[in-house]
């Protein structure tokens, strides 16, 4: 195991609990959908289409890292 697959592993995995603890305790404005929301304010139409187009944009470029960029 690389430093790199440890920092990533823990990372992900203190974000796992963190999400999974606010969900034990009902704290949905702890989750990190509910702060997503909150940071972009989709419930706008700007800060949908923000999103939108950054949640498109970044799927289509992991994606197309993840699989044919070497």
């Amino acid at each position: 195991m690389t430093e790199a697959d440890a920092v990533w592993g823990v990372l992900f995995l203190i974000g796992g609990v963190y999400e999974a603890q606010a969900l034990l305790r009902n704290k949905d404005d702890d989750t990190l959908s509910r702060r997503t929301r909150f940071w972009f304010k989709v419930r706008t139409r700007p800060g949908a289409l923000t999103f939108g187009v950054a949640w498109v944009a970044f799927a289509g470029w992991f994606l197309w890292h993840i699989l044919w960029q070497r």
